[in-house]
């Protein structure tokens, strides 16, 4: 099966390559606030037009003049480059990309995907640019990969980068590192089947607690480096802002962040592929992060153990090897219900109550009896889904 990955490095350019990135990174933006700025000048002349019909002024216009055009405007780049010179210093497939993600935002939003584009900030977090594999101009060379415009850039070479390689993302953290993220298109193989089923319920005490009873311990790697971040913030605020003492010091914040963020990730990959691994089918709860978020006394350790981004790599890994990952809707009672006999017992409501004896004598778990109802929902709605029985 033919599937895209991506492979992620640290890189180490040199002084020149730096200044080129931070170039190509701001002419990337100044193009996307371009073309989103002329496209917001043309729907509010046609918000005006509208109106303007509507009141028997004007007559009716086509509105797909409104619709977001992304082969002009890439065509435009060219024009662009003759009015701003210093867009010819840098990457111009870096530039075409730009105008690309600025037309396929569009594209959500008409779909009602996602909210409108909004322009680009340099104080945004974190900065980035992708330019396009063409002609070989993306290529890894042992110790080093070679890049448009920057030429070879050493690299920490942690694996091999597998398959044609398609795209790559350029990006500068606000630890002051950088970083590459290589997608490549390769085959991947299934894994051996374990006729294996369980559920997953996700959870805060725990991180995840399998049908089974197998326990992921929840880390809580924010509460673990929270003393050192608010000590760096601390010193972060004393400091004159813009200077050179606020910006080392706004390094060492930003590097703690990092760390979490990293230990997080490592963590979630972990999990994930050690469950795809063993299990072909896994019931998992379709749980509304966002809502849940709004509760101030837990949104944060929400935050911390990053539900989303597990279900994300679970669904994407089963996909890859074979596996399957059933969405049990939020509305299904995993913790109420009894495994054994299906009675609902209304009282565990009450996320106090960790334990309970059915009426029919089995006694349970809340987290454990919570994966097994997950899993057998998950088995009903396959066997649903293949036999076309509602």
């Amino acid at each position: 099966m033919l599937v895209k990955k991506s492979f992620k490095f640290r890189i180490f350019p040199n002084p020149r390559q730096i200044e080129l990135i931070n170039k190509t990174i701001g002419c990337s933006r100044f193009v996307f606030n371009f073309f989103l700025s002329k496209q917001k000048e043309k729907e509010a002349y046609w918000y005006i037009v509208e109106n303007m019909t509507q009141n028997g002024q004007l007559p009716s216009n086509n509105w797909k003049s409104e619709f977001f055009n992304k082969y002009d405007s890439i065509k435009a780049v060219r024009q662009l480059k003759e009015h701003y010179a210093f867009l010819k210093e840098v990457d111009s497939i870096s530039l075409q990309k730009s105008v690309e993600n600025l037309a396929d935002s569009y594209q959500r939003y008409y779909k009602k995907q996602n909210n409108a584009p909004k322009f680009k900030s340099k104080k945004n977090k974190v900065h980035t640019y992708t330019t396009k594999q063409t002609n070989g101009n993306i290529a890894v060379h042992e110790k080093y990969i070679k890049l448009p415009k920057l030429g070879l850039v050493r690299f920490a070479k942690s694996r091999e980068v597998e398959g044609r390689i398609i795209n790559a993302t350029i990006r500068r953290k606000p630890s002051g590192r950088y970083f590459v993220a290589i997608v490549t298109e390769t085959e991947v193989m299934p894994l051996p089947k374990t006729n294996s089923s369980t559920g997953v319920d996700l959870g805060l005490k725990d991180f995840a607690i399998l049908a089974d009873g197998t326990k992921y311990k929840n880390n809580r790697y924010y509460k673990e480096l929270e003393q050192k971040l608010v000590k760096a913030q601390q010193v972060l605020s004393r400091r004159v802002f813009g200077s050179s003492n606020w910006n080392k010091q706004r390094i060492k914040v930003a590097r703690i962040h990092e760390k979490i963020e990293n230990k997080r990730t490592d963590f979630l990959h972990k999990t994930s592929s050690d469950i795809i691994k063993n299990h072909d089918v896994i019931g998992i709860e379709n749980l509304q992060v966002s809502n849940l978020m709004k509760n101030k006394k837990t949104a944060q350790a929400i935050a911390d153990v990053s539900w989303h981004q597990f279900k994300v790599m679970l669904k994407y890994k089963a996909e890859w090897y074979g596996k399957a990952v059933v969405e049990v809707s939020k509305t299904f009672p995993s913790s109420q219900l009894c495994s054994s006999c299906g009675y609902k017992n209304k009282d565990v409501k009450d996320p106090g109550l960790r334990e309970w004896t059915c009426k029919c004598g089995a006694h349970h778990q809340r987290d454990r009896n919570a994966g097994l109802n997950l899993k057998n929902e998950a088995i009903r709605l396959l066997t649903v889904g293949a036999t076309g029985i509602a």
